[in-house]
């Protein structure tokens, strides 16, 4: 499955827990909480001063 850009933090983390480690690596420490599970990797990337492509690319070699 790829993972794009529009989709929720959670529904990452559902779809491949491996990539919790990633995300925290970007400086989303708050992977496990509420907002996670409505906010886009758009939306998270824009909040943390992050390139969402950059983020995508090393999320996506790891399916």
């Amino acid at each position: 499955m790829k993972i794009t850009k529009e989709m929720t933090i959670g529904e990452v983390i559902r779809a491949n827990p491996k990539t919790v480690p990633v995300l925290m690596s970007f400086g989303m420490g708050c992977v496990g909480c509420p907002s996670a599970q409505a906010e886009t990797l758009e939306e998270a990337a824009q909040v943390h001063g992050m390139d969402v492509d950059v983020m995508l690319e090393k999320l996506n070699q790891l399916n």
